[in-house]
């Protein structure tokens, strides 16, 4: 039998919270004030999730990550997709470069772990994973005006609408490092520990469509702080619905966790539990490639985990 740690075997003794129906309700385009309210009570039901030390709150928080980077691929220029992305991270050998796409998604994950500090050396880090070029007294500015968004007391979302909006303005090119710090503006606002990426998977949904057709909205036009609004009852109410499914899983993966015999099972728990994906192939100090193939046969046995590649070899396991 193995043992867990006390500390991340506990599943969440609540259900998730979700956002309100209300909120939710289709029909016409709501005004400002009701976009805004809205937005308040999505944010508000999101606030605990946000805020709180989940056993599975890791993997929920990478699969977000990975939502908003399979987004960015389009602002990017790119192809790649969720799997694709999965497999420029995750199959890569320790310390070696994930390639473009994998560092953009580097860079989600990043902003999903880490708290929402801005300084020059960590946004001039984020430009670069993002395949973007800022000189440094043009960061230092973007930190000043952070700072200003942050003494101006403005509501979350119409200060996370703003920062975007004065990134694109002053480099047009630079629309992906404008979502990846609205997010991280909007939990500056919230004061949670950690930004959610929430966001820039919204950035081609129905919340950033001119109701005449034609281009979507961006940082910066028109009712651009409405769309972040209604964006953000969308981004809050899919990131209830995945954390109360994360939730479940994980309360099922650790009620097999005592049937389970190999040495190093606790080991890889832990890591379904952190992670968006774990490699099929997992070698660690108790675990052989061998054991971990062995392991990760007998989690799909117990309807634990989930096979997320769809390969019969190079096979990546999830929540």
């Amino acid at each position: 039998m193995i043992r867990l740690d006390p500390a991340t075997a506990s599943p969440a003794p609540n259900v998730p919270p979700t956002v309100p129906a209300w909120a939710l309700a289709a029909g016409r385009a709501p005004s400002d004030a009701d976009a805004a309210f809205q937005a308040g009570a999505a944010l508000g039901a999101l606030d605990s999730l946000a805020r709180g030390q989940a056993d599975w709150a890791g993997a929920w928080r990478h699969r977000l990550a990975l939502r908003g980077a399979a987004a960015s691929m389009q602002l990017a220029g790119r192809s790649e997709d969720e799997a694709a992305l999965r497999d420029a991270w995750y199959l890569r050998p320790a310390g070696a470069d994930p390639g473009p796409a994998g560092a953009i998604f580097g860079a989600w994950r990043r902003l999903s772990v880490q708290p929402p500090v801005a300084d020059s050396d960590r946004l001039e880090k984020i430009a670069d994973q993002l395949g973007l070029h800022w000189d440094g007294a043009a960061l230092a500015d973007l930190c000043t005006e952070i700072e200003k968004l942050a003494g101006l007391q403005r509501p979350a979302p119409f200060a996370a609408a703003a920062l975007a909006g004065h990134v694109v303005a002053l480099r047009p090119d630079c629309e992906l490092f404008a979502w990846w710090l609205s997010d991280l503006v909007l939990a500056q606002r919230l004061r949670w520990p950690r930004p959610l990426p929430l966001l820039m998977a919204q950035a081609f949904g129905p919340a950033f469509r001119r109701e005449a057709g034609g281009r979507r909205i961006r940082p910066g036009d028109k009712n651009f702080e409405r769309a972040v609004c209604v964006a953000l009852v969308a981004a809050a109410a899919d990131a209830c619905r995945l954390a109360a499914e994360l939730s479940r899983r994980a309360e099922k993966l650790l009620a097999v966790a005592p049937k389970l015999r190999a040495k190093g099972a606790g080991d890889v728990i832990f890591l379904l539990l952190s992670e968006d994906a774990v490699s099929g192939s997992l070698m660690t100090k108790n675990l052989s490639r061998f054991a971990s193939r062995r392991l990760f046969e007998r989690l799909q046995q117990l309807e634990a985990v989930r096979e997320l590649s769809g390969r019969p070899t190079f096979r990546l396991f999830g929540l």
